[in-house]
Order: structure tokens, then C-alpha cells, then sequence
């Protein structure tokens, strides 16, 4: 089996443990955190720990980004 046998269903369920990644590193790019370097540890995160790093963000790293001036 291959991915052009799978229907629009399936390819949307192996997609879905993507989306807190991508979502991760969406919103740390766009936001303050307390630490100097912290924005760029949960971006490394999800990048490169696929559904650990995004999962993570999600519960602990969500919280401590502050929005940043300008942000919308």
C-alpha cells in the first residue's frame, strides 16, 4: 500500500499528529517568553521531538508565552 491508495479520510487521520507541531511552533514563534532563549527550545521541540514536542508545548509551554507587541 502506498499514499495514493489512501482515501481523503485516511490521509487526514496520519496527518493529524502533525497539526500540534505545526501549531507549536506557529504560536512560540509568535509570542514572549520569560527566558532569553526558551522560544527557541520549544520550536526545537516540536521540530525535532515530531508529537512529544507538540504535545508538550501544549500542556507547559502554552502558558509561559506572553503575546508579543505588535502581535495579532
Amino acid at each position: 500500500m502506498t499514499l495514493a491508495d489512501l482515501n481523503a479520510g485516511q490521509m487526514a487521520l496520519l496527518a493529524l499528529p502533525i497539526l500540534p507541531n505545526l501549531w507549536a511552533i506557529w504560536h512560540a514563534m509568535r509570542h514572549e517568553f520569560p527566558g532569553e532563549r526558551e522560544k527557541y527550545w520549544w520550536t526545537l521541540g516540536a521540530v525535532f521531538v515530531p508529537l512529544l514536542g507538540g504535545l508538550a508545548y501544549l500542556l507547559f509551554g502554552l502558558r509561559r508565552g506572553k503575546s508579543a507587541a505588535g502581535a495579532k
